[in-house]
């Protein structure tokens, strides 16, 4: 699982998060046993890490999982949900039409509709998402539009004031977010200033769209996002509960289940 020795804390480290990621949580102890150093050692392993955002600590050990509170670090989320994301991506894409301008938050949901995006031309798209944007511009077919602001390392995106900013300048035909919950008749996420940002981008769109995988549903975050009937459609893959499908009719939602 971890390869080679690590030489250095700094090979050590980034082995450990190669472990985090891939089994979501485990205890200092477990580490201190894989890597053959202690559970101190550890501990500062894992202090640096936690500063740097790449996992979160908790008593007794580690975790890249989301909570109420914090999100998970973008490398957990790229490889999350995998299938159900690009799912809900293909049928996303299925509403964007040659001519549109559009616009992708920096959500592993939303990056998915980029391979389903080639053929639909032309094409303007614009995003924060870092990944997003080196994908894109590898596209000759698609015209990328790149907003800036304060680079994150924990989302690959940029945020802040300038980044605000830059999406208020201009209208879109629409755009495609996701986030980290949803509960009854409201999405949520755990940050403020992600909240700033995707409020942001809906305001500058025509139309809104939703994408979520079915592991984000009947779930609560710390800041309230905006309520679903913003939303003119959202997307939810065919893992989604009964319950979760009755409340959104409920609601006079409007959603598609991306089989």
């Amino acid at each position: 699982m971890t390869g080679e020795k690590a030489r250095t804390p700094e090979d050590r480290q980034r082995q450990i998060t190669d472990v985090v990621l891939e089994r979501g949580s485990i205890s200092a102890q477990e580490l201190s046993e894989t890597f053959g150093v202690s559970v101190m050692t550890i501990h500062r392993d894992l202090d640096e890490l936690a500063r740097r955002g790449v996992v979160r600590k908790f008593r007794g050990g580690v975790t890249a999982l989301p909570s109420g509170v914090f999100e998970s670090n973008v490398a957990y989320r790229r490889k999350a949900m995998q299938g159900e994301k690009d799912a809900i991506a293909k049928r996303a894409a299925s509403h964007v039409e040659p001519g549109m301008s559009i616009m992708l938050d920096d959500a592993t949901t939303t990056s998915a509709m980029i391979p389903h995006l080639a053929g639909i031309t032309p094409l303007r798209v614009a995003t924060n998402y870092l990944d997003g944007m080196r994908r894109l511009s590898a596209m000759p077919s698609i015209s990328l539009m790149a907003l800036g602001g304060d680079y994150d390392p924990l989302h690959d995106s940029f945020l802040g004031v300038s980044c605000v900013e830059c999406i208020e300048s201009i209208r879109v035909d629409a755009v495609f977010v996701s986030t980290s919950a949803l509960s009854g008749s409201f999405a949520y996420h755990q940050e403020d200033r992600i909240v700033t940002v995707k409020r942001t981008m809906l305001d500058v769109a025509a139309k809104r769209y939703l994408l979520m995988d079915h592991t984000k549903l009947g779930k609560v975050a710390l800041h309230r996002l905006v309520p679903l009937a913003e939303f003119d459609l959202v997307i939810v893959d065919a893992g989604t509960p009964s319950e979760v499908i009755n409340d959104m009719a409920r609601n006079d939602v409007r959603f598609e289940v991306a089989t």
